[in-house]
């Protein structure tokens, strides 16, 4: 039995005769310790997906287990991080991490908590910042501040919602740094959604697409075999690297987008597909 798995998972929304199937037949399967990455075009239902595996969300049909257990609502044993921070501003940095131990462990005194609060403010670089408000703080810094915080409460599982999304490109390349960086310390299990294909590629184990919606569906799964640590430069002239992309792409803009949909505005495609499709 895989650690983390959604099996025939479908959700949709709207009312009764006006009802949008938003994903359709969803089928995944996460190992303990791997790293998955989910890439699809932004409304697709990546975000609707997450949510399920969060326990923000219910499937219509289907199941969502987590280490064999079904998944009925939120709790600490996934970690999220969102794309818009989700920070509270009246608080510093270390306060918004402190916020989330004292809350994963109640039982702990005061100093383990404050050190493990450090200790995770530390592995994002943060330690010199831990007094700032998130005004005080540049997009990036906040988006560490967000992972310090998913990741101080011990979770199972740490589910990154297109956390990069809205970072400038140099940014979005170090925090991708950081996140390989931290994923490689710790050996969370993680799924990451993204609409950036190289994204996906840096950093996870297995790639997998998700077709555009209504209806959509993953499609099929894409193992990277590449070495880590791995050098986004070098990676740019690796045949691994190539194949691996192609397939994701010919899968996104074939069969992918071929469900009785017309072709995507260019707007709703990856930066990275339409740098390879122009």
């Amino acid at each position: 039995m895989a650690f983390l798995e959604l099996a025939h998972v479908g959700k949709g929304y709207g009312a009764a005769g006006a009802r949008t199937e938003v994903l359709h037949d969803i089928n995944l399967t996460v190992e303990r310790g791997e790293f998955v990455a989910i890439v699809g075009y932004s409304g697709a239902g990546k975000t609707t997906l997450i949510n399920m595996v969060s326990g923000l969300a219910a499937p219509d049909t289907g199941t969502v287990t987590l280490d064999g257990k079904p998944i009925t609502g939120p709790g600490a044993d996934r970690g999220v991080v969102f794309q818009n921070y989700s920070l509270l501003p009246w608080l510093t940095a270390y306060d918004n991490v402190l916020l989330a131990v004292d809350q994963a462990f109640g039982g702990w005194t005061s100093q383990q908590k404050r050190e493990h609060a450090e200790k995770h403010l530390a592995l994002v670089n943060l330690a010199a910042a831990r007094d700032k408000k998130p005004s005080e703080l540049s997009g990036g810094m906040k988006q560490r501040v967000s992972v310090a915080r998913a990741l101080a409460v011990d979770p199972q599982v740490l589910l990154l919602d297109e956390p990069l999304g809205a970072l400038d490109a140099l940014t979005r390349a170090v925090l991708q740094d950081e996140i390989s960086r931290i994923w490689q310390t710790s050996k969370k299990t993680v799924l990451l959604i993204t609409n950036d294909v190289d994204e996906g590629i840096l950093l996870a184990d297995r790639i997998i697409p998700l077709s555009i919606g209504p209806r959509a569906t993953l499609g099929p799964a894409v193992t990277i075999d590449i070495p880590r640590p791995r050098d986004r430069k070098a990676m740019n002239h690796d045949e691994r690297f190539k194949h691996a992309r192609n397939q994701v792409i010919e899968y996104l803009l074939g069969p992918g987008r071929r469900r009785g949909q017309p072709p995507p505005a260019p707007e709703l495609l990856p930066a990275s597909i339409e740098t390879v499709a122009a």
